[in-house]
């Protein structure tokens, strides 16, 4: 099953009265539970299709549908996380991560026990009561992720999550969301600039080529990450160690340089 769908997916913009075309013919499908990464060279539309998603922008033509229904305005069934640590200064973790819960409607007994398996699995136990500026970097994306799962939508949409993140608390949220991703499958449409993160992270990797972005390649993770056995690993330097793990990179790292040389 198709959770999110890219069908002909064009967006150009109005500048110096001009058009510029960002993205060209977008034809993209995310399965259900499956988490698939975006790299691409600067400008070349990642953020937008992760927008475009959301519904905060919108194709200039073709459709994005998310779980079959073309989408036209953001909805409860997306989750965002921004690379800015977008929470509620005013509200505690506990009161951060139960916002979107109460939006929803749901029970007091259902959103506490919901709220502390998130807590918990996010390893914020004992900053319940604490408030965001309180909170370092990581412990803030760490509520923000915490806060996306709760909601249990059909669709996580991440952009550039730990790119504000120094370098070693980066790789801590990495292999968070790595066992949380594992535990609790979700579909994720995670754009970032680092090909280290996409391979690690995800399933697939879709490579996009310079200003007009086109789908140039997909690369499928998951099938060597199962066959190589990644996760029998607990660090990420040991995964980022392995033949396997190497090749995939320098393919990647290949095919990115390939549009920068074409953009010289």
């Amino acid at each position: 099953m198709s959770a999110i769908e890219f069908k002909d997916v064009c967006r150009t913009f109005r500048r110096d009265g001009k058009d510029l075309l960002i993205l060209d013919r977008i034809n993209l499908t995310v399965a259900d539970k499956e988490f698939v990464a975006i790299v691409g060279p600067s400008g070349c539309g990642k953020t937008t299709c992760m927008r475009m998603a959301a519904g905060l922008e919108f194709p200039s033509t073709g459709t994005v549908s998310v779980s079959g229904k073309q989408v036209i305005e953001p909805g409860p069934d997306r989750a965002v996380v921004f690379q800015q640590f977008a929470l509620f200064p005013w509200k505690s973790v506990h009161e951060n991560i139960d916002f979107g819960l109460r939006a929803k409607g749901l029970p007091e007994t259902e959103r506490q026990k919901i709220i502390a398996h998130y807590i918990g699995l996010m390893n914020l136990k004992g900053y319940e009561s604490a408030f965001p500026h309180q909170l370092s970097g990581g412990m803030q994306q760490r509520v923000a992720i915490a806060r996306a799962y709760a909601l249990d939508p059909e669709a996580l949409l991440m952009d550039e999550p730990f790119g504000a993140l120094d370098a070693q608390t980066r790789v801590v949220m990495q292999e968070e969301l790595v066992k949380l991703a594992r535990k609790n499958p979700r579909t994720v449409l995670f754009i970032t600039h680092a090909v280290e993160e996409a391979v690690y992270l995800a399933d697939r990797v879709v490579i996009m080529t310079s200003r007009p972005g086109k789908v140039k390649e997909i690369l499928d993770i998951k099938s060597v990450r199962e066959t190589e056995n990644w996760d029998q690993h607990q660090k990420i330097e040991d995964v980022m160690d392995l033949a396997s793990f190497v090749h995939l990179r320098s393919r990647i790292w290949k095919s990115l340089r390939e549009e920068h040389a074409g953009d010289h």
